[in-house]
């Protein structure tokens, strides 16, 4: 809640520092060494989000490429095939159609960006809990970078980062904020980094 006493931007700003401090490490340790396991036997890497984590996924896709030699991919990429996914089938089955097509299997990764995980029961992200549901069938690793208390994607995940909630009027922002936040620890982590970034690089 904002308090009166000190600025928005001083009370934003001390939340993100609660924020870091609460991040569990050995979640965050744990889905690296997930994202390391997928590499290592030849996976792939489906990046999933809707709304603003639909374009940290894209972001976050060039950086797993780039920096540690996956083989990545966001569905949101592809406008074409999302909105004739939505307009033909229904929002719900978007991305698990989408993987089938891609022929996803248990060498594959999920990895998941979202504020509140997925809830079907209250109708919240039914594609990405249809996409971990087909994960799961097909015995394909989840990674999870979510908000609230996780919801259906920390349930299922192989391994799960929760953004803790610090205020709750600000669950979206500090949860996207740090889906960045995360998977750039990700792909500068020493097991998974393989190429060294341009301005790091330059002398």
């Amino acid at each position: 809640m904002f308090h009166l006493t000190m600025s928005f931007t001083k009370q934003f700003l001390a939340e993100v520092q609660q924020v870091t401090a609460q991040l569990d490490e050995a979640a965050i340790e744990k889905s690296a060494d997930e994202l390391a396991k997928i590499r290592e036997r030849g996976g792939r890497l489906f990046i999933l989000g809707v709304g603003g984590s639909a374009g940290n996924a894209g972001h976050a896709v060039n950086d797993f490429r780039k920096i540690c030699g996956f083989e990545a991919y966001a569905p949101t990429d592809n406008v074409s095939e999302l909105t004739a996914r939505t307009n033909d089938d229904g929002w719900p089955s978007i991305f698990a159609e989408w993987l089938k097509g891609s022929r996803l299997n248990a060498k594959d990764g999920l990895l998941i960006f979202s504020v509140g995980g997925g809830n079907l029961e209250k109708n919240v992200s039914p594609n990405l809990v249809n996409a971990i549901q087909l994960a799961k069938q097909v015995g394909a690793s989840v990674i999870g970078i979510v908000g609230r208390d996780g919801g259906f994607t920390a349930k299922e995940a192989t391994a799960c980062v929760i953004v803790p909630t610090v205020n709750p009027t600000h669950v979206t922002p500090h949860s996207e904020a740090f889906q960045a936040v995360v998977w750039h620890l990700f792909v500068s982590h020493p097991k998974l980094k393989v190429a060294q970034t341009k301005w790091e690089s330059t002398k």
